[in-house]
């Protein structure tokens, strides 16, 4: 026997507001038309009066009922984002706290921009797999209205905020692609792109948050390839072939991206959900949104075979696939 990680809960949460396209170009030059041709983008969720915990508990607190656990039940939470609420301590030992997680819990942030759900999915499952923990909460949480420069219509028309969730816990599997859980992950990154999407400031350089800024064109072709590339590595190592993804589950960037990725890979655009229409991009939270959504509406079931792929900042990469 093998021991796997399934997926018992999920949950996700976007703020309140919504600003449209429309809105958008009322504060900088663009229109819905430009927007929605070059990014898919539609509509995103924007804070207000939250903060990025605010939004991780009430994702959590959903997972939770989901899972149908307790408090007490959890070892291990693993939070990804770039927008914490403060630079130290971590958000997620904050979030622990709110949820009531039981004494001595491991908490712990996750910096890898957009491919951080990932990241933090391939450390959980680790950690279950050697019997450090039975029991995790992997989050995906953004504020990125925060470190957007709403004068650039280059970047502010692209992000939005929000969180999405699971729980994940130990079970025993055969060790083969037929079983439910986690089957495989592939994390990686390359330095060498690191002025090509990153902020303008920091803690020890300007003191400040800074702004989200990039290459465009430079992150879209090595978006598009790293993609692919992780998802055909997980789906290799798990000797499973396209045909056999139900669906593909993309980090939430731009749909030209999205397309390639899913042409690249042989799927029919059927398999490839979507969700950057109405979230924008997330960063971190796309995909455990993109994924709670879709398991919430029934359009992904139990059995069904999923492969998670996400790209950002740094650049990191990487892919999961996964038995819901």
């Amino acid at each position: 026997m093998l021991i796997r990680s399934e997926i018992i809960g999920w949950g996700h949460y976007l703020p309140q507001k919504v600003v449209t396209n429309d809105d958008l170009a009322k504060i900088v030059e663009t229109s819905d038309e430009w927007i929605s041709t070059r990014t898919g983008i539609k509509t995103r969720h924007i804070v207000e009066n939250e903060t990025t915990s605010d939004l991780i508990t009430k994702a959590c607190e959903m997972a939770m009922k989901r899972a149908n656990i307790q408090p007490e039940d959890i070892d291990l939470i693993v939070v990804a984002s770039i927008t914490p609420d403060n630079t130290t301590p971590s958000v997620a030992t904050k979030v622990s706290n709110r949820l009531g997680l039981k004494y001595g819990a491991i908490a712990f942030d996750i910096s890898a921009a957009c491919s951080g759900f990932v990241y933090g999915l391939s450390m959980a499952d680790n950690m279950i797999r050697l019997g450090q923990v039975k029991t995790a909460l992997v989050v995906g949480s953004e504020s990125l209205s925060k470190i957007v420069d709403w004068t650039d219509r280059n970047t502010c028309v692209l992000f939005g905020d929000g969180a999405g969730a699971v729980v994940i816990k130990a079970t025993e599997g055969e060790g083969t692609k037929a079983d439910t859980g986690i089957l495989a992950t592939k994390l990686y990154a390359d330095g060498s792109h690191y002025d090509n999407l990153k902020t303008t400031g920091g803690v020890s350089t300007t003191q400040t948050p800074g702004f989200i800024t990039m290459d465009g064109k430079e992150v879209f072709k090595f978006a598009v390839n790293s993609l692919s590339q992780a998802a055909e590595e997980v789906m290799k190592m798990c000797g499973v072939s396209s045909d056999e993804i139900k669906f593909l589950i993309p980090h939430q960037a731009n749909i030209r991206i999205i397309s390639n990725v899913g042409e690249k890979l042989g799927l029919p655009t059927e398999k490839v959900i979507v969700t950057v229409d109405h979230h924008g991009n997330t960063s971190a939270a796309s995909i455990p949104l993109a994924l709670s959504e879709n398991i919430e509406s029934g359009r992904i079931k139990k059995g069904d075979l999923l492969v998670l792929t996400a790209m950002g900042a740094g650049f990191t990469w990487g892919g999961a696939l996964v038995r819901f």
